[in-house]
């Protein structure tokens, strides 16, 4: 009986309270792969201390769960970038491994943006999903990207869209942020946060939404480029703690 209850009052709740778990913790900058170059970056991510109920009915318990997938891309011009992410998995605290379906990604960007001191872009994201990972089987991300570099300091704003094909106004404001500072060409310390304001008709109570701030050390570099760092919610909706990896390598 106990159990019923839980799952009716999980089902009551979402999707007012509904943050989706996600394979990739990752501000976009607008730096895509060269021109007929692949390049691989494998996103992890692990949540030491999390929520401990899914965000639907016959979703993943976020709590002591490792997510992740890789991601594979490919610079088709200056300004373009093909990807697809496949497979997405997630390891649940009891071991069991569950394959979370696949994306696919278009990238444009001003080119040479690493160079530029303002840079612009907008990438959109196709995915499939499987049942336990999101209560949609088919939904997408728009990701308008705005930045700046100036002199050592960065600043990235990326004010995504999550859409369900719901309407515009079900549309899910969950911007990023990142403010990065060059210690030297090759490394950089930033924060970035990650936050889900809720749909663009009626965002939820400041409770109910989730922001996560993240302290970050960038390696950009040979043989393999890294960023990593760990995560803290700031709201009773977020996750306590999230640890990240990313690991980056152009295959040609």
């Amino acid at each position: 009986m106990k159990t019923w209850l839980g799952l009716l009052a999980v089902a009551a709740l979402w999707p007012a309270v509904a943050q989706a778990q996600t394979d990739e913790i990752q501000v976009y900058d607008a730096t895509i792969a060269r021109p007929g170059v692949f390049n691989l970056t494998l996103h992890d991510n692990y949540t030491p201390s999390g929520r401990k109920v899914p965000d639907f009915a016959g979703g993943l318990v976020p709590d002591h769960t490792l997510n992740g997938v890789p991601e594979w891309a490919y610079g088709v011009t200056d300004w373009f970038e093909a990807g697809l992410y496949a497979p997405l998995y997630s390891v649940e605290s009891n071991g069991n491994v569950k394959f979370n379906g696949m994306k696919l990604r278009a990238l444009f960007v001003s080119p040479d943006a690493a160079d530029r001191t303002f840079f612009y872009g907008i990438n959109f994201e196709f995915s499939y999903n499987s049942t336990d990972w999101d209560p949609k089987r088919f939904t997408s991300e728009i990701r308008p990207i705005i930045g700046w570099h100036l002199g050592k300091v960065d600043l990235i704003f990326n004010p995504i869209l999550d859409n369900s094909y719901d309407g515009f106004s079900r549309l899910d404001f969950a911007p990023s942020t990142r403010v990065a500072y060059h210690v030297s060409n090759a490394w950089a310390v930033a924060l970035e946060e990650y936050d889900d304001f809720g749909p663009l008709r009626h965002f939820y109570s400041g409770s109910q939404q989730s922001h996560q701030l993240f302290a970050v050390v960038d390696y950009s570099g040979e043989p393999v480029s890294v960023e990593t760092g760990i995560g803290f919610g700031m709201t009773p909706a977020s996750d306590n703690m999230v640890l990240k990896l990313i690991l980056s390598r152009d295959l040609n």
